[in-house]
């Protein structure tokens, strides 16, 4: 693959630039963490981090964040046309996180997804292309796929998102490479499995399950607890999408995971197992509509790139688990939206 000036550096009359990215929806999960990657991988990185504060996005992280000097915070939405077009010129790459994520709100209140998904995605993709933007990173899902009962999905396998949430980002990810298509534009789009570690809202299955158990509560388990997910820490993913940003080939889609299937009932033991707790406090409760039955992707072409997940289940697990004991004054007034 030919090399990017852009990929390392820009070039300023004699001088060399520190690299600037715009990140959306960088006051969440996942988008919080690989801005914290970027400083402490790519220390001279420049972030604009534009985010909504939803109910989702967190305050507290932002302030975090905001203590580096590389860090510049725009609330906003990524469906505002026109602030977008001020903030797009002059970066070098965007890396699109922002989105309505939650499965179960999609079911109750689709029309959110498609907005911010779907025509949020349009907007940025638009100004990043008009603009003259050298990458755009389009951080989507495995939930595209569908149920993968078997084996595991390659990038070429077909879309057949179950949820209004994975039918909302399999459009946005079209969107993303009919710019490719259309107008040459330099794309990349990455699908990743489940995430876990520190700064997830308390809405998501594993703080979810550690949140209550430190509330004295129960763990809701969906049907049977036989549903696979496929669990990959945060950092690790972080990892694999700057590594896309240099080395990811324009125009093509990578999946991202773990390749290590685990049943939620059995998810449920294992933090249990960190308790020191028995099954009496798993609670099985009635299950999602939809809900599909096994995540699964086939990620031998990033790790043909050179990444591999670093991070041990077991270990990082029990890691997290102690970040939310230690970091109650987090994650506590967030749990009281999702009551």
């Amino acid at each position: 693959m030919a090399h990017r000036p852009w990929a390392t550096a820009r070039v300023k009359g004699d001088a060399v630039a520190a690299r600037r990215y715009l990140v959306t929806g960088g006051a969440g999960f996942i988008g919080s963490n690989f801005i914290r990657y970027l400083f402490e991988h790519e220390p001279d990185a420049v972030v604009t981090n534009l985010d909504a504060l939803t109910y989702a996005g967190v305050p507290a992280t932002v302030a975090e964040l905001d203590e580096h000097p590389n860090h510049r915070f725009v609330e906003g939405d990524v469906r505002d046309a026109g602030l977008v077009d001020e903030l797009v010129p002059g970066h070098d790459v965007v890396v699109h996180f922002a989105a309505e994520s939650h499965v179960d709100r999609s079911i109750s209140s689709p029309r959110d997804f498609v907005e911010t998904n779907v025509v949020g995605t349009g907007v940025l993709l638009d100004a990043a292309y008009r603009h003259g933007v050298p990458r755009f990173l389009h951080v989507s899902t495995d939930e595209v796929y569908g149920p993968v009962v078997e084996g595991y999905a390659p990038e070429t396998a077909p879309l057949a998102p179950s949820s209004p949430y994975a039918a909302s980002k399999a459009a946005a990810d079209l969107l993303v490479r009919s710019y490719h298509v259309t107008y040459g534009y330099d794309v990349v789009v990455s699908r990743c499995t489940n995430n876990y570690g520190p700064y997830q809202f308390p809405e998501k299955v594993i703080p979810r399950f550690v949140t209550n158990l430190l509330a004295g509560e129960k763990i809701p388990v969906y049907g049977d607890g036989k549903h696979e997910r496929d669990w990959l820490h945060v950092e690790d993913h972080c990892a694999a999408l700057h590594l896309l940003v240099d080395r990811g080939a324009s125009g093509e889609i990578y999946n991202v995971g773990a390749g290590r299937q685990l049943p939620n009932l059995e998810l449920a033991r294992a933090i249990l197992d960190v308790f020191d707790l028995g099954d009496e406090w798993i609670e099985h409760v009635s299950d999602r509509p939809g809900h599909d039955v096994r995540y699964a992707v086939d990620s031998s072409k990033i790790r043909a790139l050179g990444w591999e997940p670093a991070h041990d289940f077991t270990a990082r697990l029990a890691d997290t688990i102690a970040w939310y004991r230690e970091r109650e004054d987090w994650w506590r007034p967030l749990r009281e939206r999702v009551r």
